[in-house]
């Protein structure tokens, strides 16, 4: 049985990512192995690999299903870290999401299942 799973996304600058991750999203940094980055918040871990194309980034990204959305998106929007188009919104797959933009360009979906 398959029970988790864990993104791994691209980290251009691994000093710029550990900020990123731990001081704006909140997540607590687990290990950094020559700039392979672990962070893990609640029951998650997201993963960072070192890389030196800023294509890369651009084009990856994770969705993390979330309870207490509202209250997520509110810790992350004055802050400036929500994607411009990724505002919290209620979309036709019964999901209540906004999108984030980490300092690397990967995206990260927040989104709460609507019952």
């Amino acid at each position: 049985m398959i029970e988790t799973a864990v993104p791994i996304l691209a980290s251009l600058n691994a000093d710029e990512t550990i900020n990123f991750y731990t001081e704006k999203l909140g997540f607590n940094l687990v290990a950094n192995w020559d700039g392979y980055l672990i962070f893990g918040k609640d029951k998650i871990q997201i993963h960072l690999w070192p890389c030196n194309d800023p294509e890369i980034p651009k084009a990856t990204g994770c969705f993390l299903r979330v309870t207490g959305i509202d209250h997520i998106y509110a810790q992350y929007e004055p802050i400036g870290i929500v994607h411009p188009n990724g505002k919290l919104g209620i979309k036709p797959w019964r999901m209540k999401q906004f999108s984030v933009l980490d300092n690397n360009g990967n995206i990260i979906n927040f989104g709460e299942e609507i019952k």
